[in-house]
């Protein structure tokens, strides 16, 4: 057992759920509302911080970048969409939102590039959410509810890989084996 508990799981995790929630509602199954807003802000946003600072203790540059970085996305995400409700500024434009997503796609795309290094499963995490991030900047553009739920679906296949790479993660400690190839 390692000295330290893995922090990889929770941040895996909270990205994950957060990104299969927010990409059910993008394959239009539902609106979005407090739910995933919620979800946005406590799983997808504070335990992924929580879990890039546990990784700064544990001398891992990789996760604590990946972690705090995107809680941090999910936290601005929230805002972007929340501060305009509540008066503090004007909704984004479409070229704006599509900017915003377009550099989480290239700082994705980098961090891609340090999983080569990792295991396969981390390579899909971050090769699917590449995809996703650069789809959904498109998305902004292209007014197609056919695209749209075809970038939902991509992203709920990115989220539930994110949960997969986390249960094999818990998994293989608790059972001091391979239990879920990761």
């Amino acid at each position: 057992m390692p000295e330290n508990a893995n922090p990889a799981a929770l941040g895996l995790m909270g990205f994950g759920m957060t990104t299969v929630l927010l990409n059910l509602h993008n394959a239009g199954l539902f609106a979005l509302g407090s739910m995933i807003l919620a979800m946005g802000v406590f799983y997808g946003g504070l335990a992924q911080v929580i879990a890039g600072i546990m990784e700064y203790r544990n001398n891992n540059t990789f996760g604590t970048t990946a972690f705090t970085s995107y809680g941090l996305f999910w936290l601005s995400l929230v805002g972007l969409l929340v501060f305009p409700e509540m008066g503090w500024g004007a909704a984004p434009e479409p070229s704006a939102m599509a900017a915003y997503l377009a550099m989480w796609g290239l700082f994705t795309a980098w961090m891609f590039v340090g999983t080569l290094k990792l295991g396969r499963g981390l390579q899909v995490v971050f090769s699917t959410l590449t995809v996703l991030f650069f789809m959904l900047a498109a998305g902004e553009f292209i007014e197609s509810s056919l695209f749209h739920t075809i970038t939902g679906i991509e992203g709920i296949l990115c989220g539930f890989s994110a949960i997969y790479v986390a249960i094999g993660i818990v998994w293989n400690e608790y059972y001091d084996r391979t239990v879920i190839p990761i």
